[in-house]
């Protein structure tokens, strides 16, 4: 039995996490869901599968051509799709039904690749490009349920703890995940036969699962937002692709949600691309792969209390604020990076990014929530998902010109500075108290 008060005590730091409603609470958690998936499929374990089982069989550097590919593949048809399956959520009240369709999808996919075996490239490419789709688009339907769920004075607490329980999740499914390939590996051929593969299949078999048990909590507690009555008969397919026009010309009738987006792709550029050529650069400066995992599975971690501080700062001095400390740690990180020397400064510049990447991301979130039409935010998100994969395809494509220019990787990541600078100047002039005031009468 508690002892008196401890009910009262336990309901006192969940209001603090803003985590006091069971709605609240269930949305959080698909944030430890989907983030189990990202670290190890698509961060960790399943491109080093691919390279080295799927592409087995083709000649050296054919398989990350193959795999970046199917990155690219993925990004474009979530970019494609994502403002017009948001405007259709809105407009029918489906965003749980299209999460619940991407949900399915992205965990069939990811259980079929335990069906992989050497050289199934076809097999290996397809089910990551459905689980890579999966995963991103029901984050656009997520996402979107924020506004809903969250009050206006507990949005950005809500999203930076939704990113720190992230964080935690990943981490530990992918501490899990290490833990059994090391204790398989003990057992070697006597359990496996000639099969050194076998034990990562399942890794996958169990992401599938993890994704799957912790999204449940979302259908059940958080209630699906009502359409808007006097769009509900004009759902058809030709209204809704009209509707969607509308939506992205008239975004940038609101200067405030339109300069916060121009911002936001500006300087998720750099972001994104210290995400993914993080490991690259690390192989430059000599890190073993054991020591990439090892670094991964710390940034997760130490992610996990700097995005709780990061939601209680922007309760003091706002979410613009805090994402442009945020900003000015990255632009920090790219010029250490740029002289960097010693496998030391790497981890040291991967515990900066730790920092703040999950406030950075969060509060961009609620930030852009807090400027959108509640009614329409599947819609608005699902530009916001666009300007985030043209994001992640023109920050590393620049990456990749200045390696190529320079003949050296330092030069590219000293590069990304100025993703950081012009992002932050942006926006430093959205002006949140308008934006929030009323999207719809502040006009450039």
């Amino acid at each position: 039995m508690d002892r008196p008060g401890t009910g009262h005590a336990t309901r006192g730091w969940l209001e603090a996490l803003a985590l006091g409603r069971p709605e609240l609470r269930a949305w959080v958690l698909y944030d430890w869901a989907v983030c189990g998936w990202q670290t190890v499929i698509l961060t960790a374990i399943f491109p080093i599968y691919f390279h080295d089982v799927a592409g087995a069989e083709l000649p050296e550097g054919s398989a990350t051509v193959r795999f970046a590919t199917a990155t690219a593949l993925s990004v474009t048809v979530v970019a494609v799709a994502a403002p017009l399956l948001g405007t259709l959520a809105d407009r029918i009240a489906a965003r749980k039904t299209m999460l619940a369709l991407c949900l399915t999808a992205g965990v069939l996919a990811t259980a079929s690749m335990a069906l992989i075996r050497r050289g199934d490239l076809t097999l290996a490419t397809v089910a990551f490009v459905v689980a890579y789709i999966g995963a991103s688009g029901s984050l656009v339907f997520y996402d979107s349920l924020l506004p809903h769920v969250a009050r206006q004075d507990e949005v950005d607490r809500v999203s930076t703890i939704g990113h720190a329980l992230g964080y935690l999740g990943g981490g530990i499914l992918l501490g899990l995940e290490l833990g059994w390939l090391a204790l398989a590996k003990g057992f070697g051929h006597s359990l496996y036969g000639s099969d050194p593969a076998a034990p990562v299949r399942w890794v996958f078999l169990t992401v599938a699962a993890w994704w799957l048990a912790f999204a449940i909590p979302l259908f059940v507690q958080v209630r699906e937002p009502a359409a808007d009555r006097r769009r509900s008969e004009r759902g058809r397919l030709a209204n809704t692709l009209q509707r969607t026009r509308a939506l992205m010309a008239n975004v940038f009738y609101h200067r405030q949600a339109a300069l916060m987006l121009i911002a936001f792709l500006v300087y998720q550029a750099g972001v994104e691309t210290i995400q993914k050529m993080a490991a690259m650069f690390g192989k430059d400066v000599g890190l073993s792969d054991a020591g990439l995992l090892t670094t991964i599975l710390l940034v997760q971690f130490v992610g996990i209390p700097f995005a709780i501080l990061f939601g209680m700062l922007a309760d003091r001095i706002g979410a613009k604020a805090s994402i442009l400390i945020a900003l000015t740690a990255y632009g920090l990180a790219s010029i250490i990076g740029f002289f960097l020397t010693t496998l030391t400064q790497f981890v040291l510049i991967a515990l900066l990014v730790a920092m703040v990447r999950g406030g950075c991301q969060a509060l961009s979130r609620s930030l852009f929530a807090r400027l959108v039409p509640p009614s329409d935010a599947s819609a608005y998100f699902g530009l916001f998902a666009v300007a985030e994969k043209i994001a992640g395809a023109v920050g590393p494509g620049i990456f990749a010109v200045v390696v190529a220019t320079t003949g050296s990787s330092h030069h590219a990541v000293g590069a990304l500075l100025a993703f950081f600078v012009v992002g932050g100047g942006l926006l430093s002039r959205v002006r949140v108290a308008k934006g929030v005031a009323g999207t719809s009468g502040d006009r450039w």
